[in-house]
């Protein structure tokens, strides 16, 4: 199973593929493109006098960058879902913009 992130965006569902036989990414490299991209499209964390989790970094940039965001931008979903799916350890996540949530 190749590793997908599906973001929910109220009724409209964004599946982000990692390429078949993509390499898995390093976890260095996720946390710096999430980092990156989470200052790059100004985002404001969640809980700015405490620990911002990668979950909510996540959730946020998610937010940011929008459906018709990730809907233009074969290169953006595919970077995210590496990121999202090697910081999360998971092969499948959820995000749900709208309740703010990340499942497996």
């Amino acid at each position: 199973m190749r590793p997908t992130v599906r973001l929910s965006f109220g009724p409209t569902d964004i599946h982000c593929h990692v390429p078949e036989g993509a390499a898995p990414g390093a976890v260095e490299d996720a946390r710096r493109w999430l980092d990156d991209r989470f200052v790059a499209y100004e985002c404001e964390p969640t809980n700015p006098l405490g620990k911002v989790l990668t979950r909510d970094k996540l959730v946020v940039l998610a937010e940011a960058i929008g459906a018709r965001g990730f809907e233009a931008d074969e290169a953006l979903r595919l970077e995210f879902a590496r990121a999202a799916t090697t910081l999360l350890g998971s092969a499948s996540v959820h995000i749900d913009v709208d309740a703010r949530t990340v499942s497996f």
